[in-house]
């Protein structure tokens, strides 16, 4: 069967591989489920294994097939799964469990190994091809009203996790219940934050570069969170303007910005950061003023990245809540298509050159009724 796949360490090897089709008894004890592919998110991450910035392939191989955010339909399933049928649409979690305590008890999202197993990114192949088998632990089931919007269940569980853990910090306070929060960048993540936020009832603004009115900006109006250039109105005056942050949520991998985001969380605030920062940028900031204020002003900071099926379920219960609220708003963000595996060039060429491109996603087979 057909797969788009690099040779990791070798830089701009994206090719169409030819791979064998998995069986249900590549899973042990009868767990297996067989799933077939219709459609694969991709993002920076696949750009990044191409580049040879990162990623390995599975022992004993040579290619490493990309994708982690997946969506298929459930075409057969072992003996002991007792929760999937076939015609479930379905996705798969990223990570795979290690050896730690962690890993053990299924939050292999917070392994403490030194090695960790990811399916598209590191030593797990991905989901850009046709079918893929896994455990049913990795599987989660999405309503079919959802199917249009089920390929942004990946990055939903990425702010899922980082909101469920401000809030699980913040049982400290017997009581927190933040009225305002900033959103750091207007891409996929940023703009399911914005999401997730509103549907809690929180004001919401987003900041990004971009200066509105675009589609990015439009989104985040339609939703009821209001948008800003950074460009036209820094950090610091919105939150005098709008009064401090109980809740910022980083989404660019900027460091400056991450240090200004600091500087004005408000008292007993959480600061949220998803994004990774890259290269070896040097950045002046307040040192003392940033540590007076975490200090005197009990804030925290936490960082979410990749997320275990409990938080896969929130970005469900989440996404179709939002499809309640604001109908066909989530089907908004997938803004750029690419039909067939066999386009693996496109896609690429589209991550790397496209302006305006919210979430770039292929079609791999047609989405049944």
């Amino acid at each position: 069967m057909k797969a788009i796949a690099v040779i990791p360490g070798q830089a701009h090897s994206v090719h169409l591989a030819d791979i064998p089709k998995p069986q249900l008894t590549d899973i042990p004890d009868g767990r297996g489920v067989l799933v077939k592919v219709l459609r694969v998110g991709v993002d920076g991450t696949d750009k990044e294994i191409n580049a040879a910035e990162y990623g390995a392939a599975p022992p004993g191989e040579q290619i490493l097939v990309l994708g982690h955010e997946s969506f298929g339909v459930v075409e057969a399933v072992g003996p002991h799964v007792t929760d999937l049928s076939p015609g479930d649409f379905v996705v798969a979690t990223v990570r795979r469990s290690g050896s730690s305590l962690y890993d053990q008890i299924g939050t292999y999202d917070m392994t403490t190994d030194d090695q960790y197993f990811e399916r598209g990114i590191n030593l797990r192949h991905g989901f850009l091809t046709e079918y893929y088998v896994d455990d049913a632990e990795y599987i989660v089931k999405v309503p079919p009203g959802l199917k249009e919007e089920g390929v942004l269940l990946e990055p939903a569980s990425v702010i899922e996790k980082g909101i469920a853990q401000a809030f699980e910090i913040q049982r400290r306070l017997r009581v927190w219940r933040p009225k305002r929060a900033a959103v750091l960048g207007a891409g996929p993540i940023g703009l399911l934050a914005t999401m997730a936020l509103r549907l809690k009832g929180i004001q919401v603004c987003t900041f990004a570069l971009s200066k509105p009115p675009y589609v990015n900006s439009d989104l985040v109006k339609e939703i009821g969170g209001c948008y800003h250039s950074t460009k036209d109105l820094s950090l610091s005056a919105a939150a005098r303007d709008h009064g401090p942050y109980d809740l910022i949520f980083e989404a660019t991998g900027v460091a400056s910005l991450v240090f200004e985001a600091m500087n004005i969380l408000g008292k007993n605030g959480v600061l949220v950061l998803s994004g990774v920062s890259g290269g070896g940028r040097s950045v002046e900031v307040p040192g003392d003023r940033i540590n007076l204020g975490f200090v005197l002003g009990n804030k925290v900071v936490v960082g979410t990245v990749n997320a275990n099926r409990e938080y896969f379920e929130m970005g469900v219960k989440d996404l179709a809540h939002a499809q309640l609220q604001w109908p066909g708003w989530p089907a908004k963000l997938l803004t750029h298509p690419i039909q067939g595996l066999d386009r693996y060039q496109d896609m690429m060429r589209t991550l790397t050159d496209t302006k305006g491109a919210i979430k770039v996603f292929v079609n791999v087979a047609p989405i049944p009724d």
